[in-house]
C-alpha cells in the first residue's frame, strides 16, 4: 500500500463557490458540487456572477481566500491608485500639504487601515449577517468619542437611547450560530477604529483661524495612500503575498474571476468610502454613524436571504431590538437640540 505524502492546503470552500458548472444555489450543496467537480478532475471553482453575489462578494471572497491582510492591502492599493490618477489627470486639485498636517493625518491613516483590517477579520470568521449586526453599536462608540475628542455631550434621552441597541446586540450575539470570540472582537475593534477615525476626521476638517482644513476628497485620498504604505509591510511579513494567479491557480481557484471580482469590490468600497468621507463634512460623526446603521438593515437581510444563514427567534428579536434602537436615537437626535459642548 503507498503511502500518501503531505496534503498540499487549501483555501477554504465558501457557500455560493460552485464547480465547474458556475451554477448551482450559494447554500452546502454548491460547496459540495464544487468538491465532487474536482475529485472528479473538473475546472476550477468559480465565484457567482449574479448582481446579489457581488453585493455581499467581499465575504465570499474571504470564505474562500482566508487573508483578510491581503484583501485589505488591494482595497487600499485600488483606492490609492484612483487617488493618484484624480490628482495627475487634474479632476482633482492636488492639495499643497505640509509635514505637519501629514503627521496630523497619520493617526487618521492608521486607525482607517486598523478599521478596515478588523472589518474584514471578522467577515472572515463569522456570518455576514452577525459582524454587521455588532456594527450597529457604531453610535455608541460615537458618543463616547465625540464626548472625549470633540466635547459633544448628548443630553439624558440620548444617553437612553442606545440601551437598547446594545442590549440587542448582546441578545444576538448570546444566540448567534456562527458566534465566535476572533470574530466578535474584530467587529467591536472595528467599530471603536472606525469611529475614532469619524471623530478625528471631523476635527480635522473644521477651518481653524489663518489655516485652511484640507476638503475631505483629499483627505480621503491621503489617508487612502497613507493606509496602503502603512499596510504593505505588515502584509509582506505575516501573510505574504497571496493574492496573485500563480498561488491562486495552486489553491484550486479560478484565478482570472477572484482577481476581478477582487478588483471589483474594492473599487466599489472605495467608492463607498470617498461618499460616506462626503456625507460626514456636512453632517455630525454621530448621524453619520445613524445613516450607516440604517445601511446595515439593507445588508443583514441581502445577507441572511443569500448566505441562507440560519437565523433563531431570539437572534433575530436582538437584531430587531438593536436597530429600533438606532432608530430612536436618530428620532432623539433630530427632536432634541443640539447637546452643550464642554
Amino acid at each position: 500500500m503507498r503511502r500518501r505524502g503531505p496534503a498540499r492546503p487549501r483555501a477554504r470552500p465558501a457557500a455560493g463557490l460552485d464547480g465547474p458548472g458556475g451554477q448551482g444555489p450559494p447554500a452546502a450543496s454548491g460547496v459540495r458540487r464544487g468538491r465532487e467537480g474536482r475529485e472528479g478532475g473538473g475546472g476550477r471553482r468559480r465565484v457567482p456572477q449574479d448582481a446579489a453575489a457581488r453585493r455581499v462578494l467581499r465575504p465570499l471572497v474571504l470564505k474562500v481566500f482566508p487573508y483578510p491582510i491581503n484583501i485589505t492591502e488591494v482595497q487600499f492599493a485600488v483606492g490609492a491608485a484612483v487617488a493618484v490618477f484624480m490628482w495627475i489627470s487634474g479632476i482633482l486639485k492636488r492639495p499643497k500639504i505640509s509635514g505637519a498636517q501629514l503627521v496630523a493625518i497619520l493617526p487618521l491613516a492608521i486607525v482607517h487601515t486598523m478599521g478596515n483590517l478588523f472589518t474584514n477579520m471578522s467577515l472572515g470568521k463569522v456570518a455576514v449577517s452577525f459582524t454587521h449586526t455588532i456594527k450597529a453599536m457604531e453610535p455608541f462608540f460615537s458618543v463616547v468619542l465625540s464626548a472625549i475628542f470633540l466635547g459633544e455631550l448628548p443630553t439624558v434621552w440620548v444617553g437612553l437611547s442606545l440601551l437598547p441597541i446594545v442590549g440587542g446586540v448582546a441578545l444576538a450575539s448570546l444566540t448567534e450560530a456562527s458566534f465566535n470570540w476572533a470574530g466578535f472582537w474584530s467587529a467591536m475593534a472595528s467599530n471603536v477604529t472606525f469611529q475614532s477615525r469619524n471623530v478625528l476626521s471631523k476635527k480635522l476638517m473644521v477651518k481653524k483661524e489663518g489655516q485652511e482644513s484640507l476638503d475631505n476628497i483629499n483627505l480621503f485620498s491621503i489617508i487612502t495612500v497613507m493606509s496602503f504604505f502603512l499596510l504593505a509591510p505588515v502584509t509582506f511579513f505575516t501573510e505574504g503575498v497571496k493574492m496573485t494567479p500563480t498561488y491562486l491557480q495552486s489553491a484550486g481557484l479560478n484565478a482570472n474571476q477572484v482577481l476581478t471580482r477582487s478588483l471589483l469590490a474594492a473599487l466599489c468600497f472605495h467608492a463607498y468610502q470617498q461618499v460616506s468621507y462626503m456625507i460626514l463634512a456636512v453632517v455630525s460623526p454621530v448621524t453619520h454613524s445613524v445613516g450607516n446603521c440604517v445601511k446595515r438593515v439593507v445588508v443583514i437581510v441581502t445577507s441572511v436571504l443569500f448566505f441562507r444563514t440560519p437565523v433563531s427567534p431570539i437572534n433575530s428579536l436582538g437584531t430587531a431590538i438593536a436597530l429600533a434602537g438606532v432608530f430612536l436615537y436618530s428620532q432623539l437626535k433630530r427632536l432634541k437640540p443640539k447637546p452643550k459642548t464642554a
